[in-house]
């Protein structure tokens, strides 16, 4: 076989298959308009890891339905997470270009900084912190289908997924989807889970402080479930909840 013709079928066999995959992407969301997903391949990685570290798999998860979620809590996560939610359609360009210029001017310092310092402070520095700029739906299609990796195929399949969540699904299954699946704490998944959890009570029971405080804790979970009334999140939450009436729900 001469060289071209077998780069010609390879490259048609490898549109192909990044066809095929998407097309099971997209019949795996449509699904998710009348079956919840089981669950995500976020989730599964995070069970793998706690089964491999503890030897124990402590999991709590409940999917409760829409209504059975607090309108507080819908409005806390837009507010905190996602502000232009219920108006953009998947991505937030502006959200995205702010996030970039914060990077670029946080990475300009950390050079900065580390052309003055000793090479063993050098060595011992942290990379500077990545700000993200990632709507709710796009945060969606991650923790479902793709791996926490950072590269630009993997940025650009969440982009595809991002915007065939926006076509077939409705903006209050995303946000049913979002609720029930996003991580409170480790092994501690789904609105339902977390306000028994923090509250003892039901996500549907959620007072508007209750609400906010446990979108403060969406960013770093890990991190706010060993201290879930600190003084940052107490008035990081106060911050939330005087923006919630503004909120528009989808």
């Amino acid at each position: 076989m001469k060289p071209w013709r077998f780069l010609t079928r390879l490259a048609a066999l490898l549109l192909l298959g990044a066809l095929a995959l998407q097309l099971y992407f997209a019949g795996r969301i449509a699904l998710m308009n009348v079956l919840a997903p089981q669950s995500t391949t976020f989730q599964r990685a995070e069970a793998w890891r706690i089964l491999t570290e503890q030897g124990a798999l402590p999991w709590s998860q409940t999917w409760v339905d829409g209504e059975a979620i607090s309108p507080q809590l819908r409005r806390a996560v837009i507010a905190s997470e996602d502000a232009s939610f219920a108006e953009h359609s998947g991505v937030d360009w502006d959200a995205l270009e702010k996030a970039w210029e914060r990077n670029q001017r946080a990475q300009a310092k950390q050079e900065k900084k580390l052309a003055q310092a000793s090479p063993a402070a050098s060595k011992a520095a942290k990379p500077a912190k990545v700000v993200g700029g990632s709507t709710i739906t796009q945060q969606l299609a991650k923790n479902l289908f793709l791996s926490g990796e950072r590269n630009l195929a993997r940025k650009g399949q969440e982009f595809l997924i991002t915007f065939m969540l926006e076509g077939l699904l409705s903006k209050q299954r995303i946000l049913d989807i979002y609720l029930n699946n996003v991580e409170w704490g480790e092994g501690l998944f789904g609105a339902q889970a977390a306000a028994r959890h923090y509250f003892s009570q039901d996500a549907s029971r959620l007072s508007a402080n209750q609400a906010a405080r446990l979108a403060v804790m969406l960013p770093a979970p890990k991190r706010f479930e060993k201290r879930p009334a600190s003084p940052y999140v107490l008035s990081r939450a106060a911050t939330i909840e005087a923006r919630m009436p503004a909120v528009e729900l989808p």
